[in-house]
This record gives structure tokens, sequence and C-alpha cells, in this order.
């Protein structure tokens, strides 16, 4: 196996070989970090190489695993994180000119429980500054280009996070979501990202974007790698006032029992005819993929999702400039222009539009719950377009188009606002080449089900197996 062919394997097809010795973690880094030294200064999916630390770790884990002390399926992976999870003394920058020298003095949760596990950390991912926005067009670290099309962005948040698994720079990402920053830097990249159940995996450590929507989860190459590394970083944390207690169940458990007799909910009224046409032949092939599974395909309404962006935008403008009320004040000048404007904007928010915002939440919540009551899982495109260039600028994803506002993008950032878990697959490509992806979604904690799902779509396709032009440094 060549170091590409290595650094694109899965972690499911790796571990094995490394529990068994065929393969050791030491050559893993290696194949991963010369391909990071290659490709990182074009797509600048980080902003910060921990290489010193991969080697140490490493060889470290060689040693671990030639005495008997194998910890599990990231037992001697390269991962990534996107760059506002905690990780001691080493900097934190959260994407941003205010914390560039941050050093903090513990791990994340999440950190923790992936170095527990045995997984390396190569480096720290690029993002959007502060989590806040749509397009990882840095203005101090730079843009992530999409590997993909290095002309085109990678979507964000998790931008820089999408862009590493994407091009093989790390077999798996933590990224955070708060409307839709892990899923759809999954769908403009070509890999799979899933959010978790609010709740399932704890936040402590991780840089706050708003409290009451932020979301931890993984970007991979494949559904079982999601699988496996929710595996690892799920579960109560008393760090955490919103991590929920109960059982974490093995969410790989089902992913070979198929998916004959599922309900899959199809919400075509909010995208269809509001997607770009090749995004909307995408999806129908989904489904009609899904159908030949054994699956049923169930028209849904939703009338009250058509509010969901509003509650969105009014809950997120609130809370985010509630975290950064101070240092906006203060340093001002060392935001973005477009963070800083959006900042200044939440400000005005007051606690009556912040309320009903709230019970707006709910009430959709409500909806959604009820729906789930005959169907097991709802999908839909997980954004109406492909990849945008880089040089359109910040408008293009910041303020879509009302009608747009008004479909899709309700549905993308549905699932934050109320909670329940949701993956995005790739489902094809444009005919420029530029990957698509499809949402599932489930009830709160039944990732399971999403997974199993998930995983009985992407084993009768093969979008996941390509690989950018990129990946070869072409």
């Amino acid at each position: 196996m060549t170091g590409d062919d290595l650094a694109f394997a899965s972690i499911a097809d790796l571990a094995p070989r490394i529990r068994q010795r065929e393969i050791s973690p030491v050559e893993v880094v290696e194949a991963v970090l010369t391909r990071v030294d290659r490709l990182n200064p074009t797509l600048n999916a980080f902003i910060t190489i921990t290489a010193d630390h991969a080697h140490q770790a490493a060889r470290d884990a060689e040693r671990e695993i030639a005495a008997g002390h194998y910890r599990g399926p990231l037992h001697g992976i390269p991962i990534s994180l996107k760059d506002l999870y905690l990780t001691a003394n080493l900097r934190t920058t959260g994407g941003s000119r205010i914390l560039a020298d941050y050093l903090p003095r513990a791990d994340a949760t999440v950190t923790r429980r992936l170095r527990e596990a045995g997984a390396i950390l190569v480096g720290k991912n690029n993002m959007h500054e502060f989590a806040y926005g749509t397009t990882t067009i840095n203005p101090h670290y730079g843009a992530t280009r999409n590997p993909w099309d290095v002309e085109r962005i990678t979507a964000g948040s998790s931008g820089g996070s999408g862009a590493a698994v994407a091009a093989g720079l790390s077999y798996a990402s933590m990224g955070s979501e708060t409307g839709w920053s892990i899923r759809r830097p999954a769908a403009f990249c070509g890999v799979v990202g899933l959010k978790p159940t609010y709740g399932r995996v704890s936040r402590h450590g991780m840089l706050p974007a708003a409290w009451s929507l932020d979301h931890a989860g993984p970007l991979t190459r494949t559904v079982e790698d999601a699988a496996l590394v929710l595996n690892a970083i799920a579960g109560w944390d008393q760090a955490d006032p919103a991590s929920s207690n109960r059982p974490v169940p093995d969410f790989t458990s089902d992913l070979d029992r198929g998916i004959s007799g599922l309900r899959i909910g199809l919400p075509r009224h909010h995208f269809a005819g509001l997607c770009e046409a090749e995004v909307e032949r995408a999806f129908e092939d989904a489904v009609a993929v899904l159908r030949t599974l054994g699956a049923t395909p169930v028209e849904v309404e939703l009338p009250r999702v058509r509010y969901a962006g509003i509650a969105s935008s009014v809950i997120m403008s609130a809370e985010v400039s509630t975290v950064h009320a101070r240092w906006i004040h203060q340093r001002g000048g060392d935001y973005g222009d477009d963070v800083r404007a959006r900042i200044e904007a939440g400000l005005a928010v007051d606690a009556i539009e912040y309320l009903r915002a709230q019970r707006l939440r709910r009430w959709i919540a409500e909806e959604v719950a009820a729906t789930f009551q005959n169907v097991d899982v709802l999908i839909c495109p997980t954004t109406p377009q492909v990849a945008t260039r880089i040089d359109g600028g910040l408008e293009a994803l910041n303020d879509p188009a009302p009608a747009v506002a008004d479909g899709p993008f309700n549905l993308l950032r549905l699932f934050a606002l109320i909670g329940t878990p949701a993956i995005s697959v790739p489902c094809g490509f444009s005919p420029r080449g530029l990957p698509i992806g499809l949402t599932l979604a489930g009830r709160a904690y039944d990732e399971v089900t999403v997974l199993r799902a998930a995983a009985a779509y992407e084993r009768v396709t093969d979008w996941h197996r390509r690989r950018p032009g990129i990946s070869s440094g072409r």
C-alpha cells in the first residue's frame, strides 16, 4: 500500500491492521504528515500542525500495541481538531486574532477522550473566525480551499476539517455545528459529517458560539468511521451542563442491518425547485437507491419548519453577541469585518425577541417530533448548491436569496435548532466535478438508526470512494 493509498484507507480498515501489527502507527502518521507538508500550503486546512507531537505519539502507540495494550479502533489513528477545541499547552485560536497566542491549560473533554482512545493529533484545522460564518474565508489565517477545486470554498465554519479529511490529511476531524457547520463542509468537500443529538457529546472546552445551539461532531470519509469516533467521544460529562446521562449504545451495532421496512420522510415542498438542478437530480437518485434497498419513502408536510431560519438566526445572534460583548467593545478592530458586523447586529436583539424565538423553536420541535411518529428518518439535500467560488465573496452564502432562505436553508438549520441527530453523506457530483451531499436525520438520541440508514446507502454507492484531484498533487 503506497503512502497515498494508506492515507485514504478508512479507520475501520486500518484499525485491525494496526492492532495485528501489520502496519505501524509510525508509518501511518508519516504517510499523513507527508501529505500535509505537500498539500496544506495550497489548501490551508490547518492553522497549527503538530508534527513533533504526532511522531512521538506514534512511537508511543507502537510500543503500547506491541506490549499488548491496544486501546481500540482509534489507537494510532491520525486525527485533527477544528481550532476551537482546547488542547493543553497547544495554542487554540478559534480562527481569531484575539486568541492567536492562547495556550490552554487543559484539554477539552472531546480532546481528552480522543487521546484516551489512542488517537494521534496531527494539527488544528482552519475555521471561520469564532465559528461565526459560512465560508472559512478567514481574514487572519487565509481562506481554506476546496480539494475538488481550489478556487472554491469549503463552506464553514468547519471548512478546514472538511478539506483535511477529503484530501487525506487526517482520517477524521472534529468539527462543530451551531447551524450547519459540520454537515455543509462535509457536503462541499465530499465527506461524511455527523451532528449528534444535542447533549450526546460534551462541549466542555470548546470555544462557544451559541450555547443552546452548539454541537460537537466528527467529519470522516465513511459512515462507519463516524460511528467509531462517536463511540469514543459520546457520554455524560459533569463539566457540561447540557450533557446527557442517557446510556451510550455502540453506534456501529446496526450498520450492517439494512433498511428494509424503514420509513423515509421526504419534505420535498421545502426544496423542490429551489436547488440547483444537479442537486435535485442527485437527491432523487438517492431516494431511488433507498427504495431499492427496501425503504418506504413517505411524503411529509412540515409547515412550521418555514420559521426555522428565523428562530435559529435570532437565537444565534443573541447568544453569540453575548459571548463576545466584552471583546467587541474592547477589541472590535481585531475582528474580521463580516464577523464584527454580525456580532454588532446581534447586540440589538432584545429579550422579548429572544424568548419568542425560543418558543418558536419548541413549537417547531413539537411538529418534527410528531412527524417522527410516522417516519423513522427524514432526508433532504444537505445544501441547495455546490461549492461557490472564493472570489465570489462572503455574500454568496451569508445572504442567500429570500426564496432559497425560505426553503432548503430552513431544513439545513432545522436539526441544529431542535437538537436531533443528522448526518451528511456524499450522494453525487455536479458536471463540474463538485460533491453533493444528502442529509439523513432522526429522532433525538437515535443516532443508531440514522447511521444505519446512511451506511446502507453508502454501501451500495461509490461516491465516498472518489478522491479529489488535489489528492495526487495535481
